[in-house]
């Protein structure tokens, strides 16, 4: 963007909130400006719920998994409560990182003066502090996240006055009830960093004009259905028949479909939205998650999760099974 476009401006966007089929797309330095971009992270992702991940993913007390959203580093865990926490990763004393990656842990121990934080979040070890006088350590226990689940999804908000996750979700749990998705297992994640803006690639996910052609022996064609959104998620929906979750020449080693699937997850995949940075895809016998973090303008890390029903997941063939599944994601996937 150069120094003479105002992107306050209303006149750069009237196209593109013109009607679908009249509509065009943002401006281009919608997708490369640094200023947009930090406007971005603060009216979007820094104001509504992100999703993170699985519960099932941190199923025992002191599971956790770190996360970077936006330049902020969290941490997820489950406490001894088994109840599910969000902190800022970064201990009170001098802001250093504390987890990395994924594991267990029976307190939060700060690698750089050794601060212990329970699972709980309390500051409960501040060794060489002993003499220090007018130190309460309960003003500096861990930065807390808001966070909530639905059906087993993890979401977080920055936003310490965000909304319930209820009332941001409206009917999409309705609509998605026929899955069942509290009794499904994540049982990968792969990552891969893009050098692209995130808009970018959630663009291309949700647009059906490519899948005729690209995706033709797998997805092939679909449609966007008019869903009504009761909810502040503001997603998208489309809908493509008889797709197959698997390649068409290993069709018969998919793993059978549920029987109490109704409506529409009966008649074929299901994709949807959930703004700002996640795309959900459910076939009739799994579903998988896109989501994109953006490390900038101009790169994104996109994390790629795979789910199943536990029932298939406990099936003495699930092993050999499911390569047939990430052969047919990783061939579609960066």
């Amino acid at each position: 963007m150069t120094a003479t476009v105002n992107m306050f401006d209303a006149s750069h966007y009237r196209n593109v909130r013109k009607p679908l089929l009249e509509a065009e797309t943002l401006p281009p330095w919608c997708y490369t400006s640094q200023e947009f971009y930090d406007r971005e992270v603060e009216h979007m992702f820094r104001k509504t719920w992100n999703f993170l991940g699985r519960a099932d993913e941190i199923p025992n007390p002191g599971d956790y998994m770190t996360f970077e959203l936006c330049g902020e580093p969290l941490i997820v865990l489950r406490d001894r409560d088994g109840s599910i926490r969000a902190y800022a990763n970064t201990c009170r004393h001098r802001g250093a990182k504390m987890l990395e990656g994924k594991g267990n842990c029976r307190a939060i121990s700060c690698p750089y003066h050794g601060w212990v934080y329970a699972l709980n979040g309390d500051l409960i070890g501040t060794a060489g502090m002993e003499k220090t006088r007018v130190f309460d350590r309960a003003r500096y226990g861990l930065a807390k996240v808001s966070v909530d689940t639905w059906d087993g999804f993890i979401f977080a908000s920055l936003d310490p006055n965000a909304t319930p996750l209820s009332r941001f979700l409206g009917n999409l749990p309705e609509e998605m009830a026929p899955y069942n998705f509290k009794d499904y297992v994540c049982v990968r994640r792969k990552e891969y960093v893009l050098e692209c803006n995130w808009k970018l690639y959630l663009e291309n996910a949700m647009e059906e004009y490519h899948t005729p052609v690209v995706h033709r022996q797998s997805i092939g064609a679909q449609s966007m259905e008019d869903v009504v959104c009761t909810g502040e998620w503001r997603g998208l929906h489309m809908a493509a028949e008889h797709t197959i979750a698997v390649l068409p020449e290993d069709a018969a080693r998919a793993f059978p479909a549920p029987t109490n699937l109704t409506g529409r997850p009966a008649r074929g995949t299901y994709f949807l939205a959930i703004y700002p940075q996640t795309f959900f895809a459910c076939t009739q016998d799994t579903m998988w998650w896109l989501q994109q973090f953006p490390m900038g303008p101009a790169r994104t890390k996109v994390v790629v999760g795979s789910c199943f029903p536990r029932a298939t997941v406990a099936r003495p063939d699930f092993a050999e099974k499911v390569k047939y599944y990430y052969k047919r994601w990783d061939k579609s996937l960066p």
